[in-house]
């Protein structure tokens, strides 16, 4: 029986493909741009903080382009929808009354308000960690994809590095640029001035997620596509990188090893499943 031909490439898949790498390349440019004012800032017009806006438009829709070659695209903007609504609820909630991430108020760079209440940015930081940190799982787990409590790790492993995405994250947002600004308690343990409270709602938070999307994003066709995608890696690694190197230029040393010692050991998880 003669070897069955390979179908071609839709002209949909072929757009999407097509707008994935011109996405990618365009987040690869926002974040050289980031580093590089953060060294040596620039003159640039408009509002300053347009380079790191920029930065999470390009991630999150090179983000959904990624997911979409693999994934029906209704299936991944059902993913993007839940995310961005319980993220950014829960958010709305801790900005009103301080549950469950602790007292907070939002600051102006972080850009405009929904609702007066919420900024627009914040459940689009949700939908690039969950996802990201759900593909870079996926390349941790890669050697353990065939065992029967896979759907379980998988989502214990995404909520842990979404919750290492925060904890990167927090001292960037909140002491460097001033997106949120974090009001003392009389609980004397924190990490860069943001309280416990935080990361223990972050990890709640990410938990159901986790378990949330998981049927939205099942891949209904595991043959489709086997070969290991380090796209979600990349984006993920790159923002934490990003942290470091701000918190290394603003003399946050012990958030810039910290930062660094997660990029490493996160690295040599991805490539060795990646490379199974």
């Amino acid at each position: 029986m003669p070897p069955q031909k390979r179908r071609a490439p839709s002209s949909e898949a072929q757009i999407i493909l097509l707008l994935h790498w011109l996405l990618t390349l365009l987040f690869v440019a926002a974040g050289v741009l980031v580093v590089v004012m953060l060294f040596k800032p620039l003159k640039l017009p408009g509002n300053p903080d347009w380079p790191e806006l920029l930065l999470l438009v390009s991630g999150l829709a090179c983000t959904i382009t990624a997911l979409a070659q693999r994934l029906p695209l209704q299936n991944v903007l059902l993913a993007v929808f839940i995310i961005a609504v319980i993220g950014g609820a829960v958010h709305a909630l801790g900005a009103i009354t301080g549950i469950p991430f602790g007292p907070f108020t939002f600051g102006d760079t972080i850009g405009p308000e929904m609702f007066k209440t919420l900024p627009w940015a914040v459940p689009g930081i949700w939908i690039l960690a969950v996802l990201n940190s759900r593909g870079v799982a996926r390349l941790i787990l890669r050697p353990w994809r065939k065992i029967s409590a896979y759907g379980f790790w998988l989502m214990g492993v995404t909520a842990t590095l979404t919750l290492l995405f925060d904890f990167a994250l927090e001292p960037f947002a909140s002491r460097i640029k001033d997106y949120w600004l974090w009001i003392p308690t009389k609980f004397p343990v924190t990490w860069q001035g943001v309280p416990v409270s935080n990361f223990l709602a972050w990890a709640a938070v990410s938990v159901l997620l986790a378990v949330v999307i998981a049927p939205a994003l099942i891949n209904k066709q595991p043959g489709k596509r086997n070969t290991p995608d380090f796209h979600p890696f990349a984006v993920w690694l790159g923002v934490i990188v990003i942290c470091g190197a701000a918190c290394a230029q603003q003399g946050l040393l012990s958030a810039a090893v910290a930062d660094g010692v997660l990029a490493v050991v996160v690295t040599v998880l991805a490539i060795r499943g990646g490379t199974w």
